[in-house]
């Protein structure tokens, strides 16, 4: 197969052939054709320079009761398939986070299940595992004390723990829910943190992930909470390995960054900045925790592989095509960007069906997910675009586009 400079594979063949008609905006439909090639990675040994995790989600079983409030009823098969599939890339794997539905259709039963099957996966191959604690056992409706939001905690910590992954102390909607300020959230981390068996990642998801969370760390302004949080971190610093921090606000990423203790490290999760977050600057750079990660998969893995040997034209060829597809995905509500990342695995044949947990495959509407195919195709993350179009296709027509 041809290459161009930049890695990618020359045009799929049969180019022609792979026609179809897209919404186009107005009302009506035009033609679109598949022009763009996957990315090849060279190899799929993990980055040195940066830490690189993609959160998975995961695919529901199509024959099993999967509507909203049900038990999730996975299927193991696609979705342990998927984790390989990412390390096989020389990504780690992020599991249990947002992206595997957490407290959006993925209940406590099915993630602690997540947990032990991934984790045994991992053991398999050595492979970086990172998964989360949380407390989504509890409503966080209900009235919990701190004392219920730690033995919440302390549940999933054992629960990642035993399953041999580190733990991502999650942000949690119960404590946000009961914490009268920052002091209350300080007290119930050092419990937390005082029960980890190696260092855990912290977690700060902003209020477009998830609207529940607003005034976490003891303040509405995220600017003002940064304190709290860089606070709690130095006083734990050997305890916390680092945070990931999903606000989308660069500035406010960087400002943390340069706040942090040496040695803790500053995961971005920010989907829309991650190209020059995680190339960074003369004070440091951030690692990267992302959720859209495991959408560009072997287009990531190499641009950082690239950025190793210091050739950050060749990086920034490979990652900058794929910012319009991120900020498509995770564009408003952008808590629904989960279907978007099962829609783009499922295009790529990493599950049978586009089917997921609590019904959230109906999340998006289908115009969404056109523009979706046409920046994944664009970004040159369509592994295999005659199988794309196809699957494509069959939604058409279930939706009544006419080719």
């Amino acid at each position: 197969m041809t290459s161009t400079t930049d890695g990618r594979a020359g045009a799929p063949p049969h180019a022609e052939s792979l026609s179809l008609r897209l919404p186009d905006g107005d009302g009506g439909t035009a033609e679109y054709r598949p022009s763009a090639a996957p990315a090849v990675p060279s190899s799929g040994r993990p980055p040195r320079s940066r830490r690189c995790i993609a959160a998975a989600h995961v695919a529901a079983d199509p024959l099993a009761g999967n509507a909203p409030g049900a038990p999730a009823r996975p299927d193991w098969e696609a979705t342990l398939a998927f984790r390989h599939h990412l390390w096989d890339t020389g990504l780690g794997v992020a599991d249990a986070m947002d992206t595997a539905q957490r407290g959006m259709g993925l209940d406590w039963a099915a993630t602690a299940e997540l947990i032990r099957r991934t984790g045994a996966e991992a053991r398999t191959r050595g492979a970086d595992l990172v998964c989360g604690a949380g407390t989504d056992q509890l409503d966080p409706a209900g009235a919990h004390g701190l004392d219920a939001v730690v033995r919440a905690y302390t549940e999933q910590l054992e629960t990642v723990q035993e399953a041999g992954a580190q733990p991502v102390v999650m942000a949690s909607r119960a404590l946000a829910a009961r914490a009268d300020g920052p002091g209350d959230y300080a007290e119930v981390y050092r419990r937390v943190l005082a029960q980890a068996s190696q260092p855990v990642v912290l977690h700060w998801l902003g209020t477009a992930f998830d609207p529940s969370l607003a005034g976490y760390w003891g303040a509405d302004d995220p600017a003002e909470a940064m304190e709290h949080v860089a606070a709690l971190i130095a006083e734990h610093a050997d305890r916390i390995d680092g945070i990931k921090v999903s606000l989308l606000d660069a500035g406010l990423e960087v400002r943390l960054r340069r706040m942090l203790p040496e040695g803790v490290l500053l995961y971005t999760g920010d989907d829309f900045n991650y190209p020059d977050l995680i190339l960074g600057d003369e004070e440091g750079h951030s690692h990267a925790l992302l959720g859209v990660f495991a959408a560009i998969a072997p287009a990531a893995a190499e641009a950082v592989r690239a950025l190793d040997g210091g050739d950050t034209d060749r990086y920034r060829s490979l990652l900058e095509p794929t910012v319009p597809l991120a900020r498509h995905l995770f564009s408003a509500p952008t808590f629904h960007y989960k279907t978007g990342i099962a829609f783009l695995a499922w295009l790529n044949g990493h599950q049978p069906g586009f089917t997921m947990v609590g019904g959230a495959q109906s999340a998006r509407d289908v115009p969404h997910l056109c523009t979706a195919f046409r920046l994944a195709d664009r970004a040159g993350v369509l592994t295999d675009p005659e199988l794309a179009v196809a699957r494509l296709r069959s939604l058409l027509d279930v939706a009544g586009v006419g080719r």
